[in-house]
C-alpha cells in the first residue's frame, strides 16, 4: 500500500514542478546568489503549480521574519564583532592556549578550543573562522605546520560555531521547525564538544604522523591562573549568556541582547572600543544578516509550497517502500545532508529540508530533538566540504592559500566530523539527555 501511494504521489507531479526545482538548482550551480535562486525557485513553482495563491508568497515572505527569536541573529553577530574589536577574542586565546599549550600539539589544539570559547559567544562560524584566524594562522605557521594545514585546522575549529551553543542554526531551527532554542542549545552541548574534541584528536594524529608542531610547553598553574585571571571580563561574556539561558533567566535573544551591551560597556571601560566604533560595529553585522536573513525569508514560501504538495508525505513513502530499516534510512538521511551541505549554506538547508526530512527521521523512531541535533552537526560538515566549503573560502580570503590546497588538508577533519556524526546518530542519549 505504501509502495502504491508514493507511485501515486510522483507521478501526480508534472513539469510544473519539476521544472521550476531544476531551475532553482541550475541557478545555485552557476552561482547565483542563493536567496535570488530559492526565491524565484519558489514563486515559480507557486505560479505554475497553483497549488496556494500567489499572495502566499508575500505573506510568508514578511511573517515568516517577523518572529522574536530571528532578532537574536543580528545581536549574536553584532556581539562576535564587538569581542573582536574590543581584544576580548585575544584573551579567550590566551586561556585556550594556557589550558591545552602543555600538550602535544598545543598550539594547534588551544586554536580549536578558542574556536569553541568564540563559538560560545558568535553562534556563528564564518565569524569565528575570519577572527581566530586572523589571530592564529601566522602562528601555526611559524611553529612548523605549512600554511595549507594551519588554514585546514582554522576552518575545520570554526565549524564549533553552529553546533556549539548559542547558535544561529538552531535559533533558525527552533523557528522553522517551532521548537524551543534553550532546549536545543542545552540538548547540543555534549556533540558539541564532541565535535571540538574530534578535531582536536585528528589535529594530534596529523602531527604525530608530519611532525608540524614538536614543542611544547610545560603545563603551569601560577600561568593558568594568571590568564584566566586577566581574562576574567572575556569569560564573563560566555558565562553570562550560556548561564542566563540555561537557568531560564533570558530567552536566547534577550541573552544576545545582554551580550551585546556586556561586551560594549567592557570595551568601553577598558578603553579598547569608543563610541565611533559602534557605526562600524553595526555596518559590519548588518552585512552579514543581508546574507542571512533574506534567505529565511525566501526559503519559507518554498517550504509552504512543497507542503502543500504533499513532498514530505511522498518522500517518507518512496523511502519506506525502499526500506523499513532504522538504520538505513538514517545513513539516507546523513548522506542527503552531507551532499547537502556541500553545496549550500546552513541556512536554507535547515528551511527547506528540517520539514521535509523530520517526517522521514520520525519513521526511523527519532524525536525531533533527536533530528535537529543530527541535522546541524551533518550540516557542519559542509563548512569544510567543496564545492561551498564557506569556512574554506573564509581563510582562503585571510591567506590567499588555494581553496583547493586547504580542502585536501581539511580532509581528515572531515572524517573525524563524521564520526561523530554516526555517534550522534545511534546514541540518541547524547542528543536527548536533557529533555
Amino acid at each position: 500500500m505504501e509502495f502504491l501511494a508514493a507511485q501515486q504521489a510522483v507521478s501526480s507531479l508534472d513539469w510544473t514542478f519539476y521544472l521550476p526545482l531544476g531551475l532553482l538548482v541550475a541557478m545555485i550551480a552557476l552561482g547565483v546568489p542563493v536567496w535570488v535562486s530559492i526565491g524565484l525557485g519558489a514563486l515559480g513553482m507557486l505560479t505554475l503549480t497553483e497549488t496556494l495563491p500567489l499572495s502566499v508568497f508575500g505573506e510568508a515572505l514578511f511573517d515568516g521574519i517577523n518572529a522574536f527569536a530571528l532578532i537574536a541573529v543580528p545581536l549574536f553577530i553584532l556581539t562576535g564583532d564587538a569581542l573582536v574589536r574590543s581584544g576580548l577574542s585575544d584573551k579567550l586565546l590566551d586561556v585556550a592556549e594556557a589550558t591545552v599549550g602543555g600538550l602535544r600539539t598545543g598550539l594547534g589544539n588551544s586554536t580549536t578550543l578558542g574556536c569553541g570559547f568564540f563559538a560560545c559567544i558568535s553562534g556563528s562560524d564564518a565569524a569565528g573562522a575570519a577572527a581566530v584566524g586572523r589571530m592564529t594562522i601566522h602562528r601555526l605557521v611559524d611553529r612548523g605546520y605549512p600554511l595549507p594545514a594551519a588554514c585546514a585546522l582554522v576552518a575545520s575549529g570554526a565549524c564549533t560555531g553552529i553546533l556549539i551553543p548559542p547558535s544561529i542554526a538552531y535559533i533558525v531551527m527552533g523557528l522553522v521547525l517551532g521548537m524551543s532554542a534553550s532546549t536545543l542549545f542545552l540538548a547540543a552541548a555534549i556533540p558539541g564538544v564532541l565535535v571540538m574534541m574530534s578535531v582536536m584528536l585528528t589535529n594530534m594524529l596529523i602531527n604525530r604522523r608530519y611532525g608540524y608542531e614538536a614543542e611544547k610547553s610545560p603545563f603551569s598553574w601560577r600561568r593558568w591562573l594568571s590568564t584566566v585571571w586577566d581574562a576574567r571580563w572575556a569569560l564573563f561574556v560566555p558565562v553570562v549568556i550560556l548561564g542566563g539561558i540555561y537557568s531560564g533567566i533570558f530567552t536566547p535573544t534577550e541573552a544576545a541582547a545582554v551580550a551585546v551591551v556586556v561586551v560594549v560597556i567592557i570595551g568601553l571601560l577598558q578603553k579598547r572600543l569608543v563610541l565611533g566604533d559602534i557605526p562600524r560595529m553595526l555596518e559590519s553585522s548588518a552585512r552579514v544578516c543581508g546574507v542571512i536573513v533574506p534567505i529565511i525569508a525566501v526559503s519559507l514560501p518554498l517550504a509552504q509550497t512543497l507542503s502543500s504538495l504533499n513532498i514530505p508525505q511522498t518522500l517518507v513513502g518512496g523511502v519506506s517502500a525502499m526500506t523499513d530499516s532504522p538504520t538505513l534510512i538514517i545513513l539516507m538521511m546523513i548522506g542527503i545532508l552531507v551532499l547537502a551541505g556541500c553545496v549550500m549554506e546552513t541556512t536554507p538547508n535547515i528551511v527547506i529540508l528540517s520539514p521535509l526530512l523530520l517526517p522521514l527521521a520520525q519513521q526511523a523512531g527519532m524525536n525531533e530533538f533527536h533530528f535537529a541535533i543530527l541535522m546541524v552537526t551533518t550540516l557542519g560538515l559542509g563548512f569544510i566540504t567543496p564545492p561551498l566549503g564557506l569556512n574554506l573560502f573564509v581563510v582562503s580570503g585571510l591567506t590567499r592559500c588555494s581553496v583547493l590546497a586547504v580542502a585536501r588538508h581539511a580532509v581528515p577533519f572531515v572524517i573525524g566530523m563524521l564520526a561523530v556524526v554516526l555517534l550522534v546518530a545511534f546514541v540518541p542519549w547524547l542528543s536527548t539527555w536533557a529533555l
